[in-house]
């Protein structure tokens, strides 16, 4: 198993391959995102911060993926215009990838094996909803939603994740995120 998320191979939104080893001693904020989602304006809230952070060493890596009600139909090329266009996005966007589920990609097998839960889903109205329509994670550790957020230390370790319904704005996200960034 990889011992940090530096140790992952991906493709670029472009098709071009990348390694997550070009983002050594930056902090990270791994998203996986959707264009028809009720949670997309977050887009806004993620352009944002990293505008405010970037130099600092931040780094946000948005993962397009579909396996939540479908909301993310379009192909990377539609993916990457709609992300410039409707929210003027600038960090690195990668390839649709799986995020839950048969096919999983690698890094979110990685990523959702180290860190099992999400701060701030227990009692949210998303999480409720989602029970009851049996749309909740299947497995322990699955990605609950849209917009889920892992935070990853200098050295490539996960050290938070966030539930979709901690926007970017959030106190508890944007207190980690800080306090990751002040770390030499």
């Amino acid at each position: 198993m990889p011992q940090t998320i530096h140790d992952f191979d991906v493709r670029r939104i472009d098709g071009k391959p990348a390694s997550l080893s070009e983002f050594k001693g930056k902090v990270l904020l791994v998203v996986n995102v959707a264009s028809e989602c009720g949670l997309t304006p977050q887009y806004t809230g993620l352009e944002t911060i990293y505008e405010r952070y970037h130099d600092r060493g931040l780094e946000i890596l948005g993962f397009p993926a579909n396996e939540f009600g479908a909301q993310e139909p379009g192909s990377n090329a539609e993916i990457q215009e709609f992300c410039r266009t409707q929210f003027g996005v600038k960090f690195p966007m990668f390839e649709k990838i799986v995020v839950k589920g048969e096919g999983k990609h690698p890094l979110y097998t990685y990523l959702t094996q180290t860190r099992k839960t999400s701060l701030g889903k227990e009692g949210s109205d998303l999480y409720q909803r989602l029970e009851a329509k049996g749309m909740g994670p299947k497995e322990e550790g699955d990605i609950l939603w849209n917009f889920e957020k892992f935070l990853i230390n200098r050295q490539g370790e996960v050290v938070a994740r966030f539930a979709p319904t901690v926007t970017p704005e959030d106190p508890q996200l944007t207190q980690a995120l800080e306090a990751e960034l002040a770390k030499a």
